[in-house]
């Protein structure tokens, strides 16, 4: 995997990575909130058999920079296009988790000529129609034991039969070095999303994909996308929770890729 940096438009400076196959097509994957690009360690690899891999750290995690200003979901989206610019690519498969999702979907609403297919992992599309988390989970998730709130965030990720048979270090649980200041704009920029009105006007081929047990982007979004993507296609994995695509790596990565295929062929 090569490494190098992009600058977005405000003068940011992007760090991003290639792997797979120099001169394949591009499939860009994109994190969770407060993650960086070892979100996708042990995963990105069911791809780079056929594809040109391309990851980012979002500005604030990672060797990107780390201003302290307010980050939205859209422009998150403006950062990986100052990526693909970087890298010659007028034209790129998408696959976003999570907030890496939502990040997606603006890609897709904002500029429809830069994507080719569309894969929304344990998303929303934010706002007041997406299904939010409920009191419990949040309530869990902001106990003041650290330690307790740390194992309440595995939890939301993992079954309990893999976090008992897998020690770490876990790739999903936010970037340990970002500074706090950073962690908050992130988590205000998920919050913050609200996609609605857009996700009709996206034209890129759409596989929406959601564990049935996720509590922490609850499962009911995935038809809520699919009933507003024109011809979204919506895959639920049974038993999976929100780090579907590590733990159920075996069902999720060649359904995505029979999807990316499918439209390529």
């Amino acid at each position: 995997m090569s490494e190098s940096t992009a600058v977005a438009g405000d003068g940011v400076a992007i760090a991003y990575q290639t792997g797979g196959v120099e001169g394949g097509e591009p499939l860009v994957l994109l994190a969770g909130q407060s993650n960086n690009h070892h979100w996708w360690d042990g995963v990105r690899e069911d791809f780079e058999g056929r594809y040109l891999t391309i990851t980012l750290d979002y500005r604030g995690t990672g060797a990107s920079d780390k201003p302290d200003e307010p980050y939205t979901t859209r422009g998150f989206a403006a950062d990986v296009v100052a990526v693909l610019d970087a890298l010659g690519v007028a034209r790129a498969h998408v696959y976003g988790t999570s907030m890496g999702g939502r990040v997606a979907q603006w890609l897709a609403a904002d500029h429809q000529e830069r994507v080719g297919a569309l894969v929304l992992g344990c998303t929303s599309p934010g706002g007041p129609h997406g299904h939010e988390r409920g009191a419990e989970v949040r309530r869990a998730l902001a106990q003041r034991d650290q330690r307790a709130a740390g194992r309440a965030l595995l939890e939301l990720m993992y079954t309990p039969r893999w976090l008992a048979t897998h020690r770490g270090p876990f790739q999903t649980v936010g970037d340990p070095a970002m500074p706090a200041f950073a962690r908050r704009r992130h988590f205000a920029a998920s919050a913050g999303h609200d996609a609605w009105d857009a996700l009709p006007t996206i034209g890129a081929p759409t596989l929406v994909v959601h564990g049935t047990d996720d509590l922490f982007n609850p499962a009911a979004n995935a038809p809520l996308l699919g009933s507003r993507i024109p011809d979204a296609k919506v895959e639920l994995i049974a038993g999976a929770r929100h780090a579907y695509f590590e733990e159920f790596r075996a069902v999720a990565g060649p359904l995505v890729s029979d999807f990316l295929a499918a439209v390529a062929g």
